[in-house]
């Protein structure tokens, strides 16, 4: 039987704005100086929070985690679209924004909820013959992407100051929040765009469990130790 490594298991890491997913694995790999680092789930450069970080032998298990649900929390700004769905695209459209109550909003974000056949952004990781839809995106090309299942459990509003609204959503893996947020735009007739976007649940995990990635970076090997969720553990979770 293989013995574990101190360093074999998760680590959940509360992601700032600003890095990718990929710059997070690369970072704490230089760091710590772990031969396997790998992510389960891929938040945008802008987005923060519950980003869970697998090392050594954990990494076979990434798969498993990765197909777990989620729940974000974040801002919508209506009156402006997007190209990318989010703040970091290209303003396409740009239309004033209809009187709005909260119950008005819900009852738009309620017919989300269930399951749904979501078409993936082109400013998006998602690989077409080899190649990230953002690349394409970024020289101008837009080819057709097929549409995938998700299933949205809830989309509820908790505030709306005009022009944004602060909203919950669950949801299964692989859901673009920004694009829902773009056909709530649509629905509504004034067009929106995702102003911000935090995890703050992945499966069995909450960003109240994750470490501020800077931390992190400062930690002795030992200290950092104490902070991972071992492999085994990891190996029988539900």
């Amino acid at each position: 039987m293989h013995k574990f490594n101190a360093l074999d298991g998760a680590l959940l890491i509360d992601k700032p704005s600003g890095p990718t997913s990929h710059d997070v694995v690369a970072a704490i790999r230089r760091r710590f100086r772990v031969e396997k680092v790998g992510h389960c789930g891929t938040l945008d450069p802008q987005a923060t929070g519950l980003l869970i970080i697998v090392l050594g032998r954990a990494t076979k298990l990434s798969e498993k985690l990765m197909t777990s649900d989620k729940v974000y929390e974040g801002l919508i700004k209506f009156g402006e679209a997007t190209d990318s769905y989010d703040a970091d695209g290209e303003i396409t459209n740009s239309l004033p924004v209809m009187p709005m109550t909260m119950d008005e909003l819900n009852e738009a974000s309620v017919s989300f909820t269930g399951d749904q056949m979501q078409v993936p952004p082109m400013v998006s990781a998602v690989k077409i013959g080899g190649v990230p839809l953002y690349k394409l995106a970024r020289k101008g090309v837009e080819i057709e992407r097929k549409p995938r299942l998700v299933h949205i459990y809830t989309f509820r509003f908790l505030d709306y100051q005009e022009p944004l609204g602060k909203f919950r959503l669950a949801c299964t893996k692989g859901t673009y929040v920004r694009s829902v947020a773009h056909e709530l735009g649509q629905k509504l007739g004034c067009g929106a765009h995702l102003a911000s976007l935090r995890r703050t649940v992945s499966g069995k995990f909450d960003v109240a469990q994750a470490l501020p990635l800077d931390k992190v970076l400062d930690m002795a090997e030992s200290e950092l130790e104490a902070h991972i969720i071992p492999f085994l553990r990891l190996s029988t979770a539900e």
